[in-house]
């Protein structure tokens, strides 16, 4: 492959999991299946936090936030996926390339956000309805949404930098930061200042996620019976499910991709991460959350 540059590059080509053309069928039915219940499920926590009225607290408007964020994740990068395979096409453009990147991290800053809230609730929960009063919630979210944007625009601009050779495919099935700097043929010492940059703002609700649990674990300690520990400790339980799902294969993508350098290995652990979360968030909730299912059964007319 040539080394010169194509700087006047319109499309970059996800190689995706399989070239194997007797693999294609499954693959697109088992992504369909996974995208439909992802987007169902999310759809109908949406639905229930907002039909009932004992669920418009604090938590529930994260969550339904949460559930949005999922919706467009998937939707962003199992739709194109799928088109790709029946049209046996591996193009994506630019633009799309960069709309995929945009919605990873505000997950992890909406989760932050949700531990802050059982940080409040749990610490102190005479002061609750207090500080967490609805303005302060809605400017959280906004928070959230402009540090995601923040992030985003880095990376697009980080990739704006970035001269390609005229070698454009991705051993992926959807644009990852780190696949497209590989692709790089330019002096990508700027764009290393920026990833730093990107690693940092992305440790950010990581460290307010360890801090709130932190507090959350030195109250709990701290009620003398069993039971009401018991009951503090089953508030947090579905967000602690989420959160220890969320970055545990997050960073099992990093860790496969740096312990076998293969892109395979790679793209088969970021499905867990990409796509299979998002699927199985509303089933922690609804699972695990009385008040959820409720509301499910009154949204059904309890027929379920």
């Amino acid at each position: 492959m040539e080394p010169g540059n194509n700087t006047g590059f319109s499309e970059f080509l996800l190689l995706g999991f399989s070239e194997a053309p007797e693999l294609q069928p499954l693959i697109f039915g088992v992504f369909l299946s996974i995208y439909l219940v992802a987007v169902l499920g999310n759809l109908l926590i949406i639905l229930a936090t907002i039909s009932e009225s004992h669920l418009h607290i604090p938590m529930y408007f994260f969550l339904s936030n949460l559930s949005f964020v999922d919706i467009c994740l998937v939707s962003t990068i199992i739709p194109k996926m799928l088109v790709n395979i029946q049209t046996q096409s591996k193009a994506i453009t630019y633009a799309g390339c960069i709309t995929q990147m945009c919605f990873f991290e505000l997950d992890s800053f909406l989760l932050a956000v949700m531990a802050y809230d059982r940080f409040v609730a749990i610490c102190h929960p005479l002061h609750y309805t207090v500080i967490m009063n609805p303005q302060l919630c809605g400017l959280l979210v906004l928070v959230c949404w402009i540090l995601s944007s923040l992030h985003a625009l880095l990376q697009s601009l980080m990739v704006l930098r970035l001269s390609f050779c005229t070698h454009l495919e991705i051993p992926h099935f959807f644009c990852e930061l780190n696949q497209l700097v590989q692709l790089a043929c330019s002096n990508t010492f700027l764009s290393d200042l920026v990833y730093v940059a990107l690693v940092l703002l992305a440790t950010g609700p990581i460290t307010g996620i360890l801090y709130s649990y932190s507090k959350i674990v030195s109250s709990i300690r701290a009620i003398s019976s069993a039971q009401g520990k018991y009951k503090a400790f089953s508030t947090c339980a579905s967000h602690l499910s989420v959160v220890f799902l969320f970055y545990s294969t997050g960073l099992g993508v990093y860790l496969s991709s740096a312990a076998t350098h293969s892109s395979h290995s790679s793209s088969t652990a970021s499905v867990m991460y990409t796509v299979v979360t998002p699927m199985l968030n509303p089933f922690i909730y609804s699972l695990r959350n009385n008040d959820v299912k409720r509301s499910l059964k009154s949204l059904f007319g309890g027929k379920i």
